[in-house]
């Protein structure tokens, strides 16, 4: 399985390296990420990285948490780039589905990545919602799951499993928390794995031997003690 990369971030001067990357296939960005950015204004932020990254896939998130508002930011957002994929919660705050606004904005060719998903039933929830058309990217959640002590994989492979007969949907491995969870992803067969920079560029230095590596180390132990003078 050849899953593919997108860089999760949204500081413009990394987007506009990393989007010089071929490794790099795809961005993903959510409002804690624009908010670390430094973004003041959601929609003028969002449309100056659209100016970097303009041919690669890039999801965007609405922050409304109520129907109404749901719907309004998603119809906006998706009007800013052809390349733009609207993230969509799984549920809102008060942990209520967003199954209609899913179907709705399906239904009128809104290519969305659901994200905040957990399990396999969410999976079935949302492809219950949607058509075999129109494109679609569940983002579960590996890492904040496996920070709780429960073993993600289950629910990757459930979710895979059920999606198959689904063309148009894609399996995305979020919250990454090593350069291994990339391997992982490959071996599960999910489309996508969404990582942040400094893990990428690990990525990109995988290869080295366990000799290489020990040496490496001893080296690095050694620098840190001459610096620090230390005597015993």
């Amino acid at each position: 399985m050849n899953t593919k990369i997108f860089c999760d971030i949204a500081d413009y001067k990394l987007i506009k390296k990393f989007n010089q990357k071929k490794i790099v296939k795809g961005f993903t960005t959510n409002p804690s990420l624009m908010r670390k950015a430094g973004a003041k204004n959601y929609e003028k932020y969002s449309k100056e990285i659209l100016k970097i990254c303009k041919k690669k896939p890039i999801s965007f998130e609405v922050f409304g948490d109520d129907h109404k508002s749901m719907m309004d930011q998603a119809l906006k957002i998706n009007k800013w780039g052809k390349n733009v994929y609207v993230k969509i919660p799984v549920v809102n705050s008060k942990g209520l589905f967003t199954g209609k606004i899913i179907k709705e904005l399906n239904k009128r060719k809104i290519k969305l990545n659901i994200t905040a998903v957990y399990t396999a039933k969410q999976t079935k929830q949302i492809l219950k919602s949607i058509n075999n058309k129109t494109k679609l990217i569940i983002s579960i959640f590996a890492g904040r799951a496996a920070d709780t002590g429960k073993d993600p994989i289950p629910e990757f492979k459930k979710s895979i499993m059920i999606s198959k007969k689904f063309k148009n949907v894609e399996i995305l491995w979020a919250s990454v928390r090593e350069p291994y969870n990339y391997l992982q992803s490959k071996q599960l067969g999910c489309h996508i794995i969404t990582i942040p920079p400094s893990i990428i560029e690990k990525i990109e230095k995988f290869g080295k031997s366990f000799d290489k590596l020990t040496k490496e180390t001893v080296k690095a132990f050694l620098i840190d003690s001459k610096k620090s003078k230390f005597k015993i």
